[in-house]
């Protein structure tokens, strides 16, 4: 006992700051920055001025909308603090930094509506591997039991939750903390150290409980520690803290400590914590895989400044890396460094090397990408896959003036290359160039980078659906296209059975000419009139599931020609479609939505609102406290889907869609969309 952790790491740390929206993570790393005197005061999010806050974006929306890096020194060591975005819609730019963080630092508070975000970031960490310490943040103003808040929390964590700290209260108000691992008491001064002191008579007893349930807790994992509480002996102080660490790193527990990021209370204690107890890139680098020796590094984000280029952010995982090294990235880029960087927030200190763990911008990489892995040798092999979740928003754009259409091209492949979780394509049926995200806020976060970051004017418009028609009788149709007009004249003359086919069979196209009333050389032209016309039928759309036989015509030796045949096809097609009773078709997707199982009977009464039908709802595998609601709904109802949903499930509910099958829409509906399609084609 006492030996278990090793001595303490001392090189360079990142350590990722993640946590539901709006829980306090960009204070905290402002209260972090502040006692570690990087900044020289501590700015409250409101006034715009964190170190956080440097994207207009962020000021305008009150929000984080993408990871902030922020190097420091704390007693004598280099720790990079990286703020990762709360939101969901943005939990993407969480995953190439974790991948290369030593530590994570969950902000979470005595706030059960937050319970399933908090679950989703546990489950990530879960997933990577991470070690994490959890910071109950607002304990100033918590109404429950720090010990009852744990209960609920619990079940989010897959290791155990142990309390390191309890609140130490003054007439009900929280005035400080005490610490069970050292059994101090800590009074609290704001924006300034506590005030260490003796634990209060009255604490006592409380204090001796809490630290009994802590050292159960750590006995899990230390035999020695377990025969000691059997025999009532009191374990050593450092054999506690050597616990402590050994048990953090090896991700057996998840260490809480308490305090208020606003007034920056428990803040220092956080600090001296994560510098005694967190591994450092020795562990991240066996988590990892990195073979020993040479050197490598990941790429945690890619950022587009506005007079430096592009810049790629780094984790420095092995070896040292000096301005002017070439490097050779696990997608099959290269590139020598043009500029190495230590990072607050927005501001930038260029330095000429960076050793072993430091967390760096690289620049002018310009073909790397997020998530690469890079190494001074050839060919390196992937560290990390990105995975990037199915879009659940999308959005068609276009700019304003047509002369800005190559800039905002070059724009959207700059924030396509930041943010990996957007997707872009160009509609070849619509000609709308479509983007699509993981919700309402993250594309318009987007839409105005193009127009904030790179003067872009927009317009921005829900993607059209692809709407199709098809016909519900048979008919035979004459065609005939006879033009004179001095010299050879033009002749086709076709005869035509028109008739529906299965819904999802397609077109077919076929021939009966007998006696060669319709020579074989014009039959080619005839299906290429009909395919012309079916681009857009009688109601406007293009049609579906048709058959089309060319049963009979006749010819002209002079007149006819490969012309004459395809436009009497499309005049046969014109007036035997308007004779089939067209109707309009529309997309229905088979629908998986996936969603906190308090909140399922409320996801299953929405989709009946968008004229989805339930096919039925069970358990998500591997999920406890989830469910999956399987249903099929209209394209045309899943635009703002995601927001309904995420209004219902506290923000955490997503879903997958496919194209399932088209159905047939009649009524209103049908006709609002035919006015609304004869709109714009007008327009």
């Amino acid at each position: 006992m006492g030996k278990r952790a090793g001595d303490r790491r001392k090189g360079p740390k990142c350590v990722a700051i993640v946590g539901p929206f709006a829980s306090g993570k960009t204070t905290l790393l402002e209260a972090l920055l502040a006692r570690t005197g990087a900044i020289p005061r501590q700015n409250p999010v409101s006034s715009g001025s964190t170190v956080g806050d440097h994207a207009p974006e962020a000021r305008a929306h009150q929000m984080s909308v993408e990871a902030t890096f922020a190097t420091t020194q704390f007693m004598g060591e280099s720790i990079t603090f990286v703020d990762c975005p709360g939101s969901v819609e943005f939990a993407f730019e969480a995953q190439s930094i974790l991948a290369a963080c030593d530590l994570a630092i969950v902000v979470a508070e005595t706030d059960e509506k937050k319970f399933p975000a908090l679950q989703l970031i546990m489950r990530q960490l879960d997933g990577m591997g991470v070690p994490r310490m959890l910071f109950l943040n607002k304990i100033d103003r918590a109404t429950a039991g720090v010990r009852d808040t744990l209960k609920l929390l619990q079940p989010a964590s897959s290791t155990p939750l142990l309390l390191r700290q309890i609140p130490l209260r003054n007439n009900g108000i929280v005035v400080g903390s005490i610490d069970l691992a050292l059994e101090r008491a800590y009074i609290y001064r704001e924006h300034a150290e506590s005030t260490v002191a003796d634990i209060p008579d009255d604490e006592k007893a409380r204090e001796i409980e809490a630290r009994f349930s802590m050292l159960e807790g750590l006995a899990d994992h230390d035999d020695a520690l377990m025969e000691q509480l059997l025999e009532e002996i009191e374990p050593p102080k450092d054999a506690v803290f050597d616990d402590l660490s050994a048990d953090l790193r090896d991700g057996a527990i998840t260490p809480v400590l308490i305090g208020s990021a606003e007034k920056g209370n428990g803040v220092l204690r956080l600090l001296k914590a994560i510098r005694h107890d967190a591994p450092d890139v020795e562990a991240t680098r066996a988590r990892l895989g990195v073979a020993p020796g040479g050197k490598t590094l990941h790429v945690m984000k890619t950022v587009h400044t506005a007079h430096g280029g592009k810049l790629s952010v780094a984790r420095v995982l092995s070896g040292t890396i000096a301005d002017a090294t070439e490097l050779f990235a696990s997608s099959g880029a290269s590139g020598k460094v043009s500029g190495l960087y230590r990072m607050l927030g927005k501001d930038q200190t260029k330095i000429q090397s960076a050793e072993e763990g430091e967390t760096v911008a690289l620049g002018k990489l310009d073909d790397v990408a997020t998530g690469d892995t890079l190494s001074t040798s050839k060919n390196p092999a992937a560290l990390t896959a990105l995975q990037v979740s199915p879009p659940v928003y999308t959005l068609a754009l276009r700019s304003r003036e047509r002369k800005d259409d190559v800039k905002l091209s070059a724009g959207l492949q700059k924030l396509l290359q930041e943010d990996p979780s957007l997707s872009m394509e160009q509609n070849q049926d619509t000609g709308e160039t479509i983007i699509s995200g993981h919700g309402e806020m993250h594309l318009r976060v987007t839409a105005e980078r193009l127009e904030n970051k790179y003067q872009i004017a927009i317009d921005q418009h829900p993607p059209q659906v692809p709407y199709r028609e098809t016909i519900r009788k048979s008919m035979t149709q004459r065609g005939r296209h006879k033009k004179q007009s001095g010299g050879h004249g033009q002749f086709g003359d076709v005869v035509l059975d028109i008739k529906p086919l299965p819904r999802g069979a397609g077109f077919e196209f076929t021939d009966t000419i007998t006696g060669g009333v319709v020579p074989k050389q014009y039959i080619p032209s005839v299906e290429a009139g009909v395919r012309s016309y079916l681009k857009a039928g009688p109601l406007g759309f293009p049609v579906s599931d048709i058959a089309v036989n060319l049963a009979d015509g006749s010819f002209h030796s002079v007149d006819s020609s490969d012309m004459a045949f395809q436009m009497a096809a499309r005049i046969g097609m014109k007036e035997g479609m308007a004779a089939c009773s067209p109707v309009l078709l529309e997309p229905i997707l088979k629908v998986d939505i996936y969603t906190p199982s308090e909140a399922t009977a409320k996801v299953t009464a929405l989709v009946p609102q968008r004229r989805g039908q339930i096919l039925g709802f069970d358990a998500r595998p591997g999920w406890p406290g989830w469910d999956v609601v399987e249903a099929t709904m209209p394209q045309a109802e899943i635009g703002n889907l995601i927001v309904e949903l995420r209004s219902v499930t506290a923000g955490v509910a997503t879903y997958t869609a496919a194209f399932d099958h088209m159905a047939e829409l009649t009524g209103r509906q049908a006709d609002d969309v035919m006015n609304a399609h004869g709109k714009a084609a007008a327009a």
